[in-house]
């Protein structure tokens, strides 16, 4: 619990935005520790490695890392289904684009379709549905990241190694359907990749060019 108080008070102090400057008797003084704890703490934070941090005269720069912020993203989720039962329902829109082909190959992997069987409770059609984000629901997609998603757990087939990923409940067109987001996703935060138990394309008649809404629902609303 440690490490997510902690990390709450650096961001606070704006180690998100930037690297901040303190030394560990400043940090003591939001914590509520001793400057030997604060500095023991800050020193098993970046050796867990949530922060980044460089010792300066006077005290040391300190900034949170990407690992860092996923957790304090995951911890005010929770707080969200504490104290936010109704979730507000995310419109995005985008365009439809063709992709790299590559969602038939995993997505029809037997290490992840039982997955997605399971979690989203339907079977994927062995391919996705590229949408490019305008610009306003790019600025929105952020907020994906609140929600709890569905983790899709990685795994090796005997020949290689498979990533893991997280998935979105989504529908488009009335249609049941989920959000990809591999851990080591190369694509650019604007573009999602959207599974479903049908080919959306056929089924919504849909071409590169047309214009669909995602409607990004709540996980713990979905059956």
């Amino acid at each position: 619990m440690y490490k997510v108080e902690s990390l709450k008070k650096l961001a606070l102090l704006g180690a998100i935005e930037g690297s901040v400057k303190l030394s560990s008797s400043e940090f003591a003084k939001h914590t509520s520790t001793g400057s030997k704890t604060a500095a023991r703490v800050l020193k098993k934070l970046e050796e867990e490695q949530l922060i980044e941090r460089q010792l300066v005269p006077g005290g040391q720069l300190v900034r949170l890392n990407e690992k860092a912020l996923e957790l304090l993203k995951s911890e005010y989720a929770d707080y969200q289904r504490i104290f936010c039962k109704d979730f507000p329902e995310i419109d995005l829109f985008g365009t439809v684009i063709t992709g790299l082909g590559e969602g038939q190959y995993y997505i029809a992997k037997e290490g992840y379709m039982s997955q997605f069987k399971e979690k989203l409770g339907f079977t994927p059609f062995p391919g996705t549905l590229n949408v490019r984000l305008d610009e306003l629901s790019a600025e929105l997609r952020d907020k994906i990241d609140l929600i709890c998603p569905f983790t899709i757990n990685g795994f090796n087939d005997g020949e290689r190694t498979f990533g893991g990923g997280k998935c979105y409940p989504v529908e488009i067109g009335g249609i049941k359907a989920a959000v990809i987001i591999p851990d080591r996703s190369h694509y650019p935060a604007d573009l999602l990749e959207i599974m479903a138990p049908v080919k959306l394309r056929e089924k919504l008649g849909l071409d590169d060019g047309d214009n669909v809404k995602i409607v990004v629902k709540d996980p713990q609303k979905c059956e």
